[in-house]
């Protein structure tokens, strides 16, 4: 490994803790990123040409923090919010000195600070996404366009902003408590899943996995875990993000053309994934009596990793699973999915009454879930002519040229056709 990629791997562990730790004496999340950014740069500087330190995270520190006191010592413009930092700069100065020691205290607790931070409720859900992978995934700029398939000055600016927002509104770094954290991991995990499903069905471009980006996800997932391992929904939906994973293999064929659920090689699936997920649900279900959103996803998810053949599928307990969903989360989506459920136990008419009571919901207005899901049930009941239209309808909604592809080809062989998995495997 040259030393620029031992760096960078470095740096992609050590870059969220250094993060977290100097904004917990700075105050401001921006301001921390951007010294230990300055801390990176020196390091791809000085690496290569002294060599790369015995304790690479202990150097990032060191450099990092007099990095923060040179900046404060600098500022000319002193008001009492930089007086306090100046006193906790201070104080880390006077009583940490040994920079090694220092490196696990508090670790933990300033990750979780960072995270609730990052994702606070009063950023955009895309301001939100594209600052957890820059402050928490350690990734660049154009990493994160090519991961959202936007250009690098629209990241850019979701990051900046999301740095000005949390710095004018006065965000506390700190991980709330009772009621206000409970709302906010909400916010959170709807932060993590939004990156996953981003990957598992790309909204546009030509791949329809990014499993690079479902990685970066279930990476932020298990950490979440790590820090809070009594959360059951936290479990939940790392077991969910598992369970999905674990089909990667069997869900592309050679080409990258999608393979629908109900097809897949199941031989193909990732065995080790589906028992860490079922473990994640057996331990969320032993601290909670009402499982939660992603819990119940999960457990869906589930009943179709437990199957050995598509036909062994329990669609029973998947209709029975989104009716809690349902319950618990209602939306579109939601009922777009307990309506394949539904078809799928009790015969396609009762699914496309569900499916048909959705037609003039303003939330799913442009999205090809809608169609898609019509033309299956439309089919099954022997309606081909209006499952082609709805096909075709879907195939013109969706930004994905894989999934393009996929509907135009249902829509000109409805006889050959195969039915398709529920639209939550990839957005729900």
């Amino acid at each position: 490994m040259t030393a620029t990629a031992t760096i960078e791997a470095v740096w992609r562990i050590e870059q969220p803790k250094l993060t977290a730790r100097l904004a917990r004496y700075l105050r401001d999340v921006g301001l921390a990123e951007e010294i230990a950014g300055d801390a990176f740069l020196m390091a791809l500087e000085r690496w290569p040409r002294d060599g790369i330190p015995s304790n690479p995270a202990a150097w990032l520190t060191e450099v990092a923090r007099n990095r923060a006191l040179d900046r404060l010592r600098r500022t000319t413009m002193i008001d009492g919010k930089h007086r306090e930092i100046a006193v906790d700069l201070a104080e880390l100065e006077r009583e940490i000195p040994d920079i090694e020691a220092a490196l696990d205290e508090d670790v933990d607790d300033d990750l979780l600070r960072l995270i609730f931070t990052a994702c606070h409720p009063v950023l955009a859900a895309e301001q939100r996404a594209a600052l957890a992978l820059r402050l928490l995934g350690g990734l660049s700029t154009p990493e994160i366009a090519r991961a959202f398939l936007v250009s690098e000055t629209t990241v850019a600016q979701r990051i900046v902003r999301a740095k000005r927002a949390l710095r004018d509104a006065g965000i506390p770094f700190e991980t709330p408590r009772g009621d206000e954290r409970r709302e906010r991991l909400a916010a959170v995990l709807e932060v993590v899943y939004l990156i996953f499903n981003e990957g598992y069905v790309a909204t546009v471009g030509p791949d329809w996995l990014r499993a690079d980006l479902c990685g970066e996800a279930l990476r932020l997932g298990r950490s979440l875990v790590a820090l809070m391992p009594d959360e059951p929904e936290t479990l939940g939906l790392v077991a969910l993000m598992e369970l999905h994973a674990s089909r990667f293999a069997a869900r592309t064929g050679k080409a990258g053309d999608p393979i629908l659920l109900l097809d897949q090689d199941r031989s193909r699936w990732n065995w080790s994934l589906i028992r860490h997920g079922l473990d994640g649900i057996g331990r969320a279900m032993t601290l909670t009596s009402t499982p939660g959103p992603y819990l119940l996803q999960a457990m869906i998810a589930a009943c179709h990793a437990r199957a050995v053949t598509a036909a062994d599928t329990d669609w029973i307990a998947i209709s029975a699973y989104y009716q809690a969903l349902a319950l618990v989360a209602p939306s579109p989506i939601v009922e777009i999915n307990r309506a394949v459920a539904v078809g799928m136990a009790f015969g396609p008419a009762q699914g496309l009454a569900i499916a048909d009571a959705l037609r003039d919901e303003p939330r799913l207005k442009g999205s090809h879930l809608l169609p898609t899901v019509r033309g299956d049930l439309l089919e099954r009941l022997g309606r081909p002519a209006e499952a082609r239209a709805e096909f075709r309808h879907a195939a013109s909604l969706t930004g994905n040229d894989r999934e393009r592809a996929l509907l135009l080809s249902r829509a000109g062989d409805l006889p050959g056709s195969r039915w398709a998995a529920p639209p939550s495997e990839g957005r729900s």
